[in-house]
């Protein structure tokens, strides 16, 4: 099993380091399935528009909702993520070299969202790569049984992590 996560502070860090990690892995021929993030910085609001992109080369999917400007509940909508999750599920037919997801989220934390996709990939030796914050380690680590190998948030290590785990997939 392959499974490895990344964790930065800085906000959207994760999503900027994932999609340039995945663009760099693409252009160099790797075939890859799942999702990254780009979040939009919204003039009349303090928090983004959160959009995913389905790779290797699929739709890109708004998954934030505006609820206005005084609300404070959780801003994604549930819908889109799984119209997401839909996609990405029905990619690993293709038997992608990697899954990349760009979050660990609540809704994973909470066994929904990209977590049964997850566990699927794992289950079909497909390696998996993961943004995991802070605040869903703790849930990450319960779901994984603490065999996740944490990369260092860099395009570097991430690169030499998958070209490893390739070199050791075509060695078994």
């Amino acid at each position: 099993m392959y499974l490895a996560y990344i964790t930065t502070t800085d906000r959207g860090a994760t999503d900027r380091l994932l999609s340039a990690a995945a663009e760099q892995l693409l252009r160099s021929g790797a075939q890859l399935s799942g999702v990254v993030q780009t979040n939009t910085e919204c003039a009349d609001d303090s928090k983004c528009d959160m959009d995913v992109r389905v790779l290797p080369k699929g739709d890109t999917i708004r998954i934030s909702q505006s609820l206005g400007t005084q609300s404070r509940g959780c801003r994604l909508d549930p819908a889109a993520l799984e119209r997401a999750v839909g996609y990405v599920t029905a990619s690993l037919a293709d038997a992608p070299q990697l899954l990349i997801i760009n979050k660990f989220g609540k809704h994973e934390a909470d066994g929904r969202g990209f977590r049964p996709v997850i566990a699927e990939a794992l289950a079909l030796d497909i390696p998996v790569l993961v943004g995991v914050n802070g605040l869903n380690k703790e849930k990450f680590q319960e779901f994984t049984d603490g065999t996740a190998e944490q990369v260092e948030p860099e395009i570097e290590a991430i690169t030499e992590w998958f070209n490893r785990v390739c070199a050791q997939r075509a060695a078994a």
